[in-house]
């Protein structure tokens, strides 16, 4: 039996498949969105305070709306705790999705919206060590490390975002930083100067995670003088950015060396014609949830034309009719 033909696979259902999945709805474009989970990296986050419209929500409750938004559109149907594993041209007209579960489905369009993953520090240590005092996600273990010094590696939105999330917790925190001052948004650096026992640790190149069993110290290098010095601390919180979920459509569409999928920023159309592409799995410098949203509406409104065009000088609107 053949697969049905969608008119689009949307994959993943941050901010910008979401957005993506409610405006092919909209559309009446035959819509198939699969995800491991609604909310993206968001979903983490135990404060968000610039989702336009919502002068605070949390990333759970934002996962929620949006999957109940979603789910509310009678043309979109979603394939949850499912992660796609590949995407294949199988035809001028068809591509072709592959998952985890061993499922194939086919459509005449994607939008790509996996967003990104932690990006890691890449140091000894550091994967030995992981969930045994090295943390990614400080909403989810900052209440691990009550009374306990910590370090912050990072320097922008999210290493601050993680030292706010210790600060009620944590007896000291050491935010390690390559430069001279962090990088994140004036109001976040307003929020972390006020914090008595944060100590920011400059010009600081990681160098490796110590312990046996679990974390007890990290070395690093003063990149200014070049000396080594180490810290004796319980528990690494690393909060150096993402890196985007690309890897399983890579061969069919460009990137650049970070793997950020390349698009036209008027139409998220990607280097293949039928691919869209979506929020921060893209080459968009600002990774922001109302940006992605926007990148999804974008995709959806662009496939929707590209698939009128396909009727108008293709033959390929006759498969899956």
């Amino acid at each position: 039996m053949e697969p049905q033909l969608y008119d689009t696979i949307i994959i993943g259902a941050g901010p910008a498949g979401a957005a993506a999945a409610v405006y092919a709805a909209r559309k009446r474009l035959r819509t198939l969105l699969i995800t491991p989970d609604f909310g993206g990296q968001s979903l983490v986050s135990d404060s968000i305070e610039n989702w336009i419209g919502e002068i605070t929500i949390t990333g759970k409750e934002l996962a929620e709306r949006l999957r109940k938004h979603v789910e509310a559109q009678k043309d979109v149907e979603i394939k949850l705790e499912e992660k796609v594993t590949a995407v294949s041209e199988i035809s001028g007209c068809t591509f072709e999705v592959k998952t985890d579960k061993g499922s194939i489905y086919q459509a005449k369009t994607v939008i790509v919206a996996s967003g990104g993953r932690h990006k890691h520090l890449k140091v000894p240590g550091e994967d030995r060590l992981e969930g045994r005092g090295v943390a990614y996600c400080s909403t989810c273990d900052a209440p691990f490390f009550q009374d306990r010094d910590v370090a912050v590696v990072g320097g922008g939105n999210s290493a601050l975002e993680t030292v706010i999330d210790l600060a009620p917790y944590a007896r000291q925190i050491y935010l390690l930083i390559r430069g001279d001052q962090p990088k994140g948004d004036p109001a976040m650096q307003e929020k972390v100067a006020k914090l008595s026992h944060l100590q920011v640790v400059k010009h600081a190149e990681m160098q490796e995670i110590l312990g046996d069993q679990n974390v007890s110290g990290v070395r690093y290098k003063d990149q200014k003088t070049g000396d080594t010095q180490e810290l004796d601390i319980n528990g690494v919180f690393v909060a150096i950015g993402s890196v985007p979920n690309s890897d399983f459509v890579r061969s069919l569409v460009d990137t650049n060396e970070a793997g950020e999928i390349l698009v036209d920023h008027k139409t998220s159309q990607t280097s293949k014609k039928g691919i869209f592409a979506a929020g921060d799995v893209t080459n968009d410098p600002f990774k922001q949830n109302n940006i992605s949203a926007g990148d999804g509406v974008r995709a959806a409104l662009s496939a929707y034309h590209y698939i009128l065009d396909i009727k108008r000088h293709s033959p390929c609107d006759a498969q899956g009719e």
